[in-house]
Parts: C-alpha cells; structure tokens; sequence
C-alpha cells in the first residue's frame, strides 16, 4: 500500500462508493489509480447469460486495476464494490511520476502484481481437471496463506464468490463445503467456514 498522505502529495482525491455501484466498466480506459482505504472491491466480467465470473477481491489498503494504468491498456474486468467502500484517487500521469520518484514503491508494487500473477495461475491450473472438493480446498487453503493465518481462519467470502472464482455453480459449492465439513475437513459454525 502506498502512504496515503505521499499520494495526496501528489494530487490524489477521495472517492466514495455504495454497495453494487461500478467504479468502471471492462473496456473503459484508465484515467486514475485505486487504492482502497475502507470497504472491498471486485473485478468482475458477466457472460451474455449474466453469469460472473469473479476476477480478484480486493479490500483496505489494497490498489487494484493497476495492470491497465501501466500498460496503457483497457480495463478487462469491470470494478464493483461489494460495500460501502472509501477510494484514494490519483491520477495516472501523477501516479506515473509518483513510481518514477520512489523506485521502492515500484519494486513493492512489481511484488503485489506477480502474487496476483500467481493466484491466476494457482486458480487456472486448479480449475482444469479437477474435481469441486480440491477446486475449493486450493481457493480456501490460498486465501488462509494470503492473510498470513497460521491458527483457525474465517472465510470471509460467500459461496457465491467461491462459485465465482472457482468455475463451479453455486449449488456445487453448497453440496460440496456441507461434504467438505462432514469429512472434518473445514468447520461450519453460524454459516461460517472456518480452515
């Protein structure tokens, strides 16, 4: 994450999104970078049926899109917020010379973009070839490893989003997590899952 208050040095903004309200759309140009201060964001594409395809889930002190910002390059995916969530807006060109300034923060941030290389790859490989109990282990075991749990983890993600994220229906996810809980493999408490 980058310090708030260098990137308001640089000119950044505020911006405030309610629950379900679309940041941009795939195939808008980049015009600012993201970072989140507060509330979660996801980037999403939707077939011609409607169905989502959860592309990366991100939350506080997390940028995102920032892919299409240096490549000069479209957005793939859209950016929804999934709740009420508080931006940090900058702009493109002022964030360009931000990264050329502070070579550190390029590095940090060539650190944050090859992990998210890496999930796509984890998710790509898991999803080809498998069955829907190890598709959704992978998700839950990376996303414990991600938030550096060492003890018990609470998903914090709903069944639909690991439908999403996994290739699989959301009712597969349901069966599954219940076959999931039944071999001890994950708990289920108050329809929480917990690794």
């Amino acid at each position: 994450m980058i310090d708030e208050t260098l990137l308001r040095s640089y000119g950044a903004v505020n911006k405030h999104l309610t629950k379900g309200q679309f940041l941009f759309n795939e195939g808008d140009m980049p015009v600012f970078y993201y970072q989140i201060c507060n509330g979660q964001v996801k980037m999403n594409n939707y077939n011609e049926d409607g169905q989502e395809t959860i592309q990366g889930l991100f939350g506080a002190g997390q940028s995102f899109g920032e892919p299409a910002v240096l490549g000069d390059f479209a957005f793939p995916a859209n950016a929804e917020a999934i709740e009420d969530t508080q931006l940090i807006c900058l702009e493109k060109y002022r964030f360009l010379d931000l990264l050329k300034e502070h070579p550190e923060i390029s590095l940090s941030l060539l650190k944050i973009l090859s992990k998210r290389l890496r999930f796509k790859a984890i998710l790509s490989k898991e999803i080809k070839g498998h069955e829907a109990a190890h598709r959704i282990m992978e998700l839950l075991q990376y996303l414990k490893k991600e938030a550096g749990e060492t003890d018990e983890y609470c998903v914090n993600i709903t069944r639909q989003t690991i439908a999403n994220l996994t290739g699989l229906r959301v009712e597969t996810v349901i069966r599954t997590i219940k076959g999931l809980a039944k071999n001890d493999q994950i708990t289920l408490r108050a329809r929480k899952i917990y690794l």
